[in-house]
């Protein structure tokens, strides 16, 4: 299922859903644990799990851009500055295990949103995938086919 995109205030919010049969912590492990995060986002790294703390992003040239924690509640809420924009997962306790949210708040849509957004929801794919002990063949594959979806539904806002 595709992340629902729409027009919130002077921005837009693209949502993420995923319902997953695994306990709160163990995902909350791959969002805030830096060995299990980097098999998902290898570009991510948490510096400082705290409200107020940071998570770094790795460039391709070596140097890093630092994405400040706006809000954490353990197990529950993690949220912080991606450049203009706000990234927030959440963590909801389910019979079958847990649902994970993702929200994020994007200023403005420009010819890179797909790519972002398709980007984003490989990821979750993978931590779905990672938790369950498989893998996916070809994130690429599968980045191209959600990217040229998001690439319509995007239009469909412009």
């Amino acid at each position: 299922m595709l992340a629902v995109i729409q027009k919130s205030g002077d921005g837009y919010t693209v949502r993420y859903e995923r319902r997953l049969k695994h306990s709160v912590e163990k995902v909350w492990s791959y969002l805030t644990e830096n060995e299990k995060l980097s098999r998902w986002f290898s570009e991510l790294r948490v510096e400082d799990l705290r409200e107020g703390g940071s998570i770094q992003f790795a460039m391709p040239d070596g140097t890093f851009i630092e994405m400040k924690i706006l809000e954490l509640t353990l197990y529950s809420v993690l949220e912080y500055t991606w450049a203009e924009d706000i990234v927030r997962l959440e963590l909801y306790p389910e019979s079958y295990g847990c649902r994970l949210v993702m929200i994020e708040t994007l200023t403005k849509l420009t010819d890179h949103t797909p790519k972002d957004v398709a980007g984003w929801d490989v990821c979750l794919d993978v931590i779905e995938m990672l938790l369950e002990g498989k893998t996916i063949e070809s994130r690429m594959d599968l980045w191209k086919i959600k990217y040229e979806l998001y690439v319509q539904e995007i239009a469909r806002l412009t």
